[in-house]
This record gives C-alpha cells, sequence and structure tokens, in this order.
C-alpha cells in the first residue's frame, strides 16, 4: 500500500461524506437519511458517494498517465 493510495481513499471518504452530508441530505427522505450506530440504505448511500469520488480518482489519474505516455511517445520535430 502506498501514501498515494492512501491519500486517494482518503480523499474518496471525505469528498463521498461531504457530498453525502451537505447535499444530498438535507433532501433526502427519512428512509434515505443515515441513523447513527445502524445499518441503513443511508449508510449504503454514503457509501456508493464515496465508491463513485474513488472512481472518479482513480479514472482521473488513469487518463493523465494515458496522456502523459502519448506526449512520450509523440516524436520531436
Amino acid at each position: 500500500m502506498t501514501v498515494r493510495r492512501w491519500i486517494e481513499y482518503t480523499a474518496a471518504i471525505l469528498a463521498g461524506n461531504g457530498i453525502y452530508f451537505l447535499v444530498l441530505y438535507p433532501s433526502l427522505g427519512k428512509s434515505l437519511r443515515h441513523q447513527p450506530y445502524r445499518f441503513d440504505a443511508g449508510l449504503a448511500l454514503d457509501f456508493f458517494c464515496c465508491l463513485a469520488v474513488y472512481a472518479v480518482i482513480r479514472l482521473g489519474a488513469l487518463h493523465a498517465r494515458r496522456q502523459l505516455e502519448r506526449r512520450r511517445r509523440r516524436p520531436t520535430a
């Protein structure tokens, strides 16, 4: 496990929780609001927010790596 991966995990968790609690939570119905110390639909929705942010981070890193490889392969005139 690298430090970079831990930073990605932490950023995904913080951003995912921020999206869930600051953006989605106020407009959700009672059944989708997470109740502390319970496994419920709100916890699952919060998890999927974090997972989606992590996927965006990983896809962005993959895209950046591919772009860098293309630039390195490009012949210089």
